[in-house]
């Protein structure tokens, strides 16, 4: 039984999706000094950043249980269909983000400082969809803070710098959100929550896709040349590029079958892309 529901809590969280904010937060800590940081401090920059998004995934959950109970799509969702206890799961958020404190204590004074208005931003965003269709944005904002996060855990201080990437990662998980978001357009409209695509429907929303994606890769550009980044860095945006416009011909208007693969899986591999290109040439 015991094992059963810690089976459940795993399939919930999915440690998996840490792919998509982690190697930013690594990128963050490795540009902040243009060289590799020490390995305890990896160690915890990889607890607070994994601590922080399965807080923020378990919030989510607990939080849109009813909405999601009620959707079709998800009412088979682990916590939608109850599979967990509720008083089990709020446990396991003060948890984590205990660990996520406990990180932060063992980096620098200004990360712990800090840490609050990141609880704050990631027990917030999962009731914009209550009040904006810009929640697809604010997502991107709370869970794209992992550069920043990074460079501050290394550099001890807070630079202007690290915000490019921190856009530029906003917008990435913004546009792959957005397409996400248009399987449950007519759910959205019928029970008045907003998102993109119930506002400017499928054809819309997906635009707003390509657009998101179009600033990511400005963006990605721009922080290259802010830190005088070289060929290897550039390189792996021109895989990123390439990688989000394969993602944007297999999903389009009437067209949503592979829209799960686009948004999921091929985006797992744009953090990991930009990492060890960057790392390259860090060490290059």
């Amino acid at each position: 039984m015991v094992l059963n529901k810690i089976k459940k809590f795993f399939t919930m969280v999915d440690f998996g999706h840490s792919l998509f904010g982690l190697p930013f937060a690594y990128l963050g800590a490795f540009l902040a000094i243009k060289g590799i940081p020490t390995l305890m401090q990896l160690l915890w920059i990889t607890i607070a950043m994994v601590s922080a998004r399965s807080a923020a995934l378990c919030l989510n959950r607990l939080i849109d249980r009813r909405i999601d109970r009620s959707n079709p799509r998800t009412s088979g969702w682990i916590m939608a269909a109850g599979e967990l206890p509720v008083t089990g799961v709020w446990i396991l958020v003060i948890i984590f983000f205990a660990l996520l404190f406990w990180a932060a204590a063992n980096l620098n004074p200004l990360c712990v400082k800090l840490a609050p208005l990141a609880v704050i931003v990631l027990w917030a965003y999962s009731y914009t969809k209550r009040f904006t269709w810009w929640c697809h944005l604010l997502l991107g904002m709370a869970v794209g803070i992992g550069p920043v996060g990074g460079w501050i855990a290394i550099s001890g201080r807070f630079d202007w710098q690290p915000l490019i990437l921190w856009l530029a990662v906003a917008f990435w998980i913004a546009g792959f959100d957005t397409m996400y978001a248009c399987q449950d357009i007519e759910f959205d409209r019928a029970h008045h929550l907003y998102s993109i695509p119930a506002r400017f429907g499928e054809a819309g929303a997906l635009l707003f896709s390509s657009v998101f994606h179009f600033l990511t890769v400005m963006l990605l550009v721009l922080n290259g040349l802010i830190l005088n980044l070289g060929g290897w860095y550039y390189l792996g945006i021109l895989f990123t590029a390439l990688l989000l416009l394969y993602e944007h011909i297999i999903v389009r208007p009437g067209n949503l079958r592979r829209v799960n693969f686009a948004s999921f899986k091929i985006n797992h591999y744009v953090g990991l892309i930009i990492l060890i290109m960057s790392l390259i040439d860090i060490l290059a």
